[in-house]
C-alpha cells in the first residue's frame, strides 16, 4: 500500500457494474465516493453499505445525471473518476429527454467537474452499442468502429435510445477531454454477464438470460453475441486506471457466441429450463461476430472467466434472489 490512499469516485455505484467495481476498489484499499440518485433509499444502497471496508472507506453521494453540477462535490478532491452511470430505460415514452439528453449532458457535467477538480484520470464505461449498430454488419469489430446514430433513430430497434445516448456521450466526452487535456479513456464492454450485488434484475441480464425467460424481443441482441464477465470488466477498469500508458478506447470482451451455441451450453448446464434449440431465421451456418480485445490484451491484461462462469454466476445469483424460478 502507498502512504497516501487514493480517492476515487464511482458514478452509478448502485448498479450492476458500479457496485461490483466499488467492491473491487474497496478490496484494494481505495477510498471510494459512490454516487447514487438517492442515498436515503435503503433498498437500493444496502448492498453497497454491506461491503467489506465500506464502514471506513466508502461514502455515498447524491447525484443525478439530469441535474447539472450535481457531481461537483463528489468529484472535488478525487484522484480519479470511474463514470459508470447511465440511464437504462428501454421502455421510455420520451427517450430523447429521458435517456439521450441526460446521458450526454450528464457526461459533460462530469467532465467539467473533473477539469475543475484537476482529476488525474477519467475512465468511462462505454458500450458495444457505440460500436456495432449499423445498417450492414461486419464480421469483426475493433476500437475504430462507431455506431450509426441516424440508422438507430430511423429503425428504432429495441434499445435504440441507449445506443444513441452512449455513442453521443462518448463522442462528447472525447471532444471535451482533447480540448481540456484531460487524461480520459473509454472501456467498451460487450454484454456483461455474471453474479451481482444489486437486489433487482440487472438490465444486461434481461438480455443474456432471455433464452431462459423466453423474452423473445431480446433474442436479436444475442443472435451473434459477444460477452464479458462482470469481474473481468471491473478488473480491466482498475488495471487501465493504473496503467500509465493507457489511452483511447478499449474493447473489453472475452467470448463470442451465436444464440445456438449459447442455447446448447445453457441446456447442458441447466436442462431444467428447457431453453429453446431453434430460433427464427437462425441455422447452423450462422457465423460468430467478434469484438477484438487485442488492444486491451496488448497492455498485459488477462481475462480470467469462461462463458460458463458468466452464466452460472448470473443464474445462481438470480435464483438466490428469487428473480428467476428454479426450473421451467
Amino acid at each position: 500500500m502507498g502512504s497516501i490512499q487514493e480517492i476515487v469516485c464511482v458514478t452509478g455505484a448502485s448498479g450492476f457494474i458500479g457496485s461490483w467495481l466499488v467492491m473491487r476498489l474497496l478490496e484494494r484499499g481505495y477510498i471510494v465516493r459512490a454516487t447514487v440518485r438517492d442515498p436515503e433509499n435503503t433498498k437500493k444502497v444496502k448492498h453497497l453499505l454491506d461491503l467489506p471496508k465500506a464502514s471506513t472507506n466508502l461514502t455515498l453521494w447524491k447525484a443525478d445525471l439530469s441535474i447539472q453540477g450535481s457531481y461537483d462535490d463528489a468529484i472535488n478532491g478525487c484522484n480519479g473518476v470511474f463514470h459508470v452511470a447511465t440511464p437504462m430505460d428501454f421502455e421510455s415514452t420520451d427517450p430523447e429527454n429521458e435517456v439521450i439528453k441526460p446521458t450526454v449532458e450528464g457526461i459533460l457535467s462530469i467532465m467539467k467537474a473533473c477539469k475543475s477538480a484537476n482529476v488525474k484520470k477519467v475512465v468511462f464505461t462505454s458500450s458495444a452499442g457505440t460500436v456495432d449498430v449499423a445498417e450492414t454488419q461486419k464480421p469483426a469489430y475493433d476500437e475504430s468502429c462507431w455506431s450509426d446514430i441516424e440508422f438507430c433513430r430511423r429503425v428504432k430497434m429495441t434499445g435504440w435510445m441507449y445506443f444513441v445516448s452512449k455513442t453521443l456521450a462518448e463522442k462528447t466526452a472525447w471532444e471535451y477531454a482533447k480540448e481540456h487535456k484531460i487524461d480520459f479513456i473509454s472501456i467498451i464492454p460487450t454484454l456483461v454477464v455474471g453474479p451481482f450485488l444489486m437486489p433487482s434484475f440487472p438490465p444486461s441480464l434481461i438480455t443474456a438470460l432471455s433464452p431462459i425467460t423466453k423474452n423473445e424481443s431480446h433474442y436479436h441482441i444475442i443472435k451473434q453475441g459477444q460477452f464479458v464477465h462482470v469481474d473481468d470488466l471491473c478488473m480491466s477498469h482498475i488495471y487501465l486506471y493504473k496503467h500509465p500508458e493507457a489511452e483511447g478506447r478499449y474493447i473489453c470482451s472475452s467470448h463470442n457466441a451465436t444464440i445456438l451455441q449459447l442455447a446448447k451450453m445453457l441446456n447442458d448446464m441447466y436442462p431444467e429450463y428447457k431453453v429453446p434449440t431453434e430460433f427464427e431465421g437462425v441455422d447452423d451456418s450462422l457465423e460468430v461476430v467478434s469484438f477484438s480485445s487485442k488492444k486491451l490484451k496488448g497492455t498485459g491484461f488477462e481475462f480470467k472467466h469462461s462463458l460458463e462462469d458468466m452464466f452460472s454466476g448470473a443464474i445462481e445469483t438470480c435464483r438466490e434472489k428469487g428473480l428467476i424460478p428454479l426450473s421451467n
